[in-house]
């Protein structure tokens, strides 16, 4: 006689540690992660041709070349590292993941929530989307929610205070 075993099934990203439905991220948030990466990038480029501009040593040359290779690849990158971000409501706490090769879960007690802010930067806001801030008392442990509409985000930030407001009573 053969025994039917139970497999469980594997996403097809990997090991979902937190098997369920996940709220994803607005899709122009790419947008705003990807100009923030290039001008940052650019940046880092111009300091690593400094050695050049001071030495006139044409193989220092190779140093900006890599740091600018370096910032073409996390373009590349960027809107799939923007698909991996999500967040989960769930009963005791908010979980919020991101992070392709090296995934990042972190679950914020809604008891522990302190503060809920929303944030607007100048091109997130010009493209309608916010990110939600959430700080505790451990400052190892603040999280934010980035690419949210605004909406979605005030949304969030209120059910945030109201589970907050409600399990912190209960302490």
């Amino acid at each position: 006689m053969s025994e039917k075993i139970d497999v469980p099934v594997v996403p097809r990203g990997g090991l979902d540690p937190v098997p369920g439905e996940w709220r994803r991220v607005s899709s122009r948030y790419v947008w705003v992660d990807l100009v923030g990466s290039v001008i940052s990038g650019l940046v880092a480029t111009a300091a690593a041709a400094i050695p050049f501009w001071a030495t006139q040593l044409v193989w220092l040359l190779v140093i900006p070349a890599v740091v600018f290779l370096i910032v073409l690849v996390n373009a590349a990158i960027t809107p799939r590292r923007v698909r991996a971000i999500g967040y989960r409501l769930r009963d005791d706490d908010l979980l919020v993941r991101r992070g392709i090769l090296f995934q990042r879960f972190a679950a914020v007690p809604y008891g522990r929530m302190q503060l809920v802010d929303v944030n607007r930067g100048p091109l997130a806001r010009a493209l309608g989307l916010a990110e939600v801030k959430l700080v505790t008392a451990a400052a190892a442990s603040n999280v934010t929610v980035p690419g949210l509409p605004m909406a979605d985000a005030e949304q969030l930030r209120d059910r945030l205070v109201e589970l907050a407001e409600s399990r912190r009573a209960g302490l």
